[in-house]
């Protein structure tokens, strides 16, 4: 099954994809969108050319497991674009992905502009490895 994940940001949102058989998940491009109703719309057209099958919101949560604005919103993001898609959504706690991915990026000497266009990018692909992980482990189904 294609699945998408989605990071979302105030000004940036990282989306990115597996393959059918799931393995592995893959950047596919970062959207620079604030306002929410273009964002929503730009997101279902990524879901539209990747033929996702199964789109994987990031879930905001406090580092107590608790959840904030921040989440609420992603919650209600994930549902609208449920809703607009018709691709069920899930969500996916994605506490310390930013921070995972700033490491992977200091390893590949990623500095400066680059670096703030793709972080995003990679947060999503943290985000689908790590449901694709827990899929294949029977801990999401």
């Amino acid at each position: 099954m294609i699945i998408m994940s989605v990071d979302l940001g105030k000004a940036r949102t990282g989306i990115a994809v597996c393959d059918k058989t799931e393995f592995l998940a893959s950047p596919y491009t970062v959207i620079f969108e604030k306002s929410p109703k273009q964002l929503l719309e730009k997101v279902s057209n990524a879901a539209k050319e990747t033929k996702a099958e199964l789109i994987v919101v990031g879930l905001p949560k406090n580092m107590d497991g608790s959840e904030g604005e921040s989440a609420q919103n992603a919650r209600a993001f994930a549902e609208n674009l449920s809703n607009e898609t018709g691709i069920e959504c899930v969500m996916q706690d994605e506490r310390g992905t930013t921070i995972t991915a700033h490491n992977f990026l200091n390893t590949t000497n990623t500095r400066g502009k680059k670096r703030k266009n793709v972080v995003d990018e990679v947060a999503a692909t943290i985000i689908l490895q790590d449901y694709l992980d827990k899929r294949k482990s029977g801990l999401n189904k």
